[in-house]
Formats: structure tokens, C-alpha cells, sequence
């Protein structure tokens, strides 16, 4: 594998901590998904769950772009692959989905989250409100939140990576 990844100096601000934490997790899940054809990504960590390495890249995608875009920015952004009708339709893969679009989403969302993070305060209330709670967050909330999920979701892909051809690693 040749995605590389680097921890954030142990010297660091609490921001480019925090920042740097958040990249190397999303470095982390791109480096699981590395190497693997379509049919791999799109296979089920075990039945019956619908798990699999794409269908994490694509909820992932959504959750950078409810943070970061609806929450932090308060943009009318919508969902991308599920919906009222099929809430977990991020995990619901059919041949026709591909990782390159998959990749691509994910990238674009990790994309508006650097612009719409840049320069915000780490602890000024976000602009926008969490669609069920309502609640107001901060910038240093949202980024040790996202350091969570992805590092939760990165023990999931470990796992599906080893199912599919063996390969582990932190």
C-alpha cells in the first residue's frame, strides 16, 4: 500500500493537533480501501450486515458533509446517498456503484470541510444547528467528534480488509 500517513508532531497546537489527528484518520480509511477492485469494496464485512469498505467511504462522505457543511456553515446541503425512505442508503451498494465516484464524493467533502473549517475559532459556536438536537457546536467539538468516527470506522475497515485478502496494519 502507498497511501501515506503522518501523525501530527507531538509539539503541535491544539489546532493543527486536532487537524492533523483528523487527516491521518482520513489518510487511514483511504489506505484500507487501496488496491481493491470494486467487487471488494462492495463486499459485506459478514451477512447479514450491509458493511463494507465502500459503504463506509460513502457514509463517511455524509458525515463530512453534515458536520461541516450543514452544521459548522450552516449550508443547505442534502444527503447524497441516503434519504427519509432508505436512511442507511449509503450502505446499500448495487454493481453500478463505484468506488471511483465513491472516492471522489468523499474527497470533495473532506474539501468543503477544510474551506469551511479555515480560520473559524476552534471554540465559536457553529453557524449552523444539528438537524435533530438543534444544538449549536464548536469547531473543536465537530473536529474531535470526526477523529472518533473515522477512528471507530477505521477499526471496522481493518477488519473487512483482513476478510477480503489478508492484509492488516494499523
Amino acid at each position: 500500500m502507498t497511501t501515506e500517513r503522518r501523525e501530527p508532531a507531538t509539539d503541535a497546537d491544539e489546532r493543527a493537533m486536532l487537524e492533523g489527528w483528523l487527516e491521518y484518520h482520513r489518510q487511514t480509511l483511504d489506505w484500507k480501501c487501496e488496491g481493491l477492485t470494486d467487487e471488494q469494496l462492495r463486499t459485506a464485512a459478514v451477512a447479514p450486515s450491509t458493511l463494507s469498505l465502500m459503504g463506509l467511504v460513502r457514509h463517511m462522505a455524509e458525515v463530512e458533509r453534515s458536520w461541516y457543511r450543514r452544521v459548522l456553515a450552516a449550508e443547505d446541503a442534502g444527503p447524497i446517498y441516503y434519504s427519509d425512505e432508505d436512511p442507511e442508503g449509503e450502505f446499500r451498494l448495487t454493481e453500478a456503484d463505484t468506488f471511483a465516484e465513491a472516492r471522489a464524493t468523499w474527497q470533495a467533502e473532506i474539501e468543503a470541510a477544510r474551506r469551511n473549517a479555515a480560520g473559524v475559532p476552534l471554540g465559536e459556536p457553529t453557524r449552523g444547528r444539528h438537524l435533530r438536537t438543534g444544538e449549536r457546536y464548536t469547531l473543536r467539538w465537530i473536529h474531535t467528534h470526526m477523529i472518533e468516527e473515522y477512528a471507530r470506522h477505521n477499526g471496522h475497515a481493518d477488519l473487512i480488509r483482513e476478510r477480503l485478502d489478508g492484509a492488516t496494519g494499523d
